[in-house]
């Protein structure tokens, strides 16, 4: 392996400029909606393959679950239909990379030689060569994962235990995730489309694995996908779906669009991860202050990453609050650092001490990636803006400030809020906010 594929669709399916392109799957991701803080993250996608201008925002709203994977998933197995070649059972390329403009992706080669001695998984280049529905996906991965490996399959025909037995093989732990590429539907009337397309997200839903071509032209990777998650009792949640008539096109003759997520292990609940969260952060202050360590929880959801805030106060009053606007570390290791800065390197107060921390109360922020808002002036922001629920980032001329969720418990009008947010990013009063650029958050917090 010492070749790179080329991009074959760029400029096409997506934008050939490196810049245009992270910019348009930005404008994707940031155009999901509403922030939700994320603990844990789906072991695979389902998503569509068309042009970014058609189901983009359907594929963004897949890959917006991934927000907590950054760092964690280092090999990503991707499926999906051949267009263009027709080849018998599912075909990897003998390439070391695969290219968009925004860089290659390593060919997991391991990965592939751990399913070699399968007799339908066979070598194909030409499959691959001008195959979109896999590198259409790859700027999102690119985008929301950084860096990862990937094993590719152009899947032709095989039947649904073929295609599940290359899938359970590969199938790994938290490290590695599962990526269907197909549409639903194709060409029929908006109206019927959506009749189709709705019986067929009911059939996905029950983990159907005869889907038919006609309801989804990757049929044959998905029928494969769903046989294995109901085997390995995965949940399925419908994240998105619509049709080409919804997004870009005429009603005439549209294609259908839908992402899935499926879930590995039950979901965290709020109340232990709160729990968890708010005894590290102790044992952390603790640890400094009195030269004693303690045993904190150790599992796996730990390890994703995450942007938190550690908040003190001391009888009711404010006694230090620092913390991370994105996630760069492991969501444990977070804590506890954010919980030594609000102890002990929060300007605003003196370093803490042993007499007064029995005192203090603990409360631990877990926060969403932060969506930019887009405003014509300062009214259409503030229409824009939740009380009670965002958070706020303002940016401007390199300085930038934000308010937790919490602070709408004492600054309850949005001008005031605005106004108070301005002097805490050290920004003069009077800047005007089209000036700035301005981000918002949600939050899910626990106290003592």
């Amino acid at each position: 392996m010492n070749s790179v594929r080329p991009a074959a669709v760029a400029g096409m399916f997506y934008p050939g400029d490196a810049r245009a392109l992270a910019a348009e799957v930005d404008d994707l991701l940031d155009g999901v909606g509403v922030p939700v803080p994320r603990l844990g993250y789906p072991k695979a996608l389902v998503v569509p393959h068309a042009g970014y201008i058609y189901s983009g925002p359907v594929a963004a709203r897949a890959y917006d679950e991934l927000v907590a994977a950054r760092g964690s998933v280092r090999r990503v197995v991707l499926l999906g239909p051949t267009h263009r070649v027709a080849v018998k059972g599912l075909a990897v390329p003998s390439a070391a990379a695969f290219a968009t403009p925004l860089g290659t992706v390593r060919i997991d080669a391991e990965a592939l030689r751990e399913v070699s001695d399968l007799p339908q998984v066979v070598a194909s280049d030409a499959a691959h060569a001008l195959e979109h529905s896999l590198e259409v996906q790859l700027p999102f991965l690119q985008k929301v994962l950084g860096e990862f490996a990937l094993a590719p399959f152009a899947v032709g025909a095989a039947s649904v235990q073929e295609v599940a037995e290359v899938i359970e093989r590969l199938w790994g732990g938290p490290e590695t995730l599962i990526v269907v590429s197909t549409d639903m539907s194709h060409y029929h009337s908006y109206e019927q489309a959506r009749a189709i397309d709705g019986a067929t997200i009911e059939r996905i839903a029950a983990f159907a694995t005869d889907i038919h071509h006609e309801e989804a032209c990757g049929a044959t990777p998905l029928n494969g996908l769903l046989f294995s998650s109901k085997k390995k009792n995965l949940s399925l949640k419908l994240l998105s779906a619509c049709n080409s008539g919804d997004t870009a096109g005429g009603k005439g003759r549209v294609v259908g669009y839908s992402a899935f997520g499926l879930y590995q292990g039950g979901e965290v609940s709020l109340d232990e991860a709160g729990r968890t969260l708010l005894s590290i952060a102790r044992a952390s202050i603790e640890s400094h202050l009195l030269g004693e360590s303690k045993d904190t929880a150790s599992v796996s959801w730990l390890g994703q990453t995450g942007a938190t805030f550690v908040t003190l106060t001391r009888n009711g009053e404010l006694r230090g609050c620092i913390g991370s606007l994105e996630p760069a570390r492991a969501l444990g290791e977070d804590v506890a650092h954010n919980a030594l800065g609000a102890a002990f390197r929060d300007p605003r107060f003196p370093a803490m001490t042993a007499a007064e921390w029995p005192q203090c109360r603990v409360e631990v922020s877990l926060l969403s990636a932060p969506k930019p808002l887009r405003f014509a002036d300062e009214a259409d922001l503030l229409e824009q803006i939740e009380a009670g629920e965002d958070g706020l980032i303002i940016e401007a001329d390199g300085k930038r400030g934000t308010f937790l969720p919490q602070v709408w418990e004492d600054l309850g009008d949005k001008r005031v809020f605005l106004a108070n947010l301005l002097k805490k990013a050290g920004l003069p009063a009077d800047t005007r906010l089209t000036r700035c650029k301005a981000s918002r958050y949600r939050v899910f917090k626990w106290q003592e």
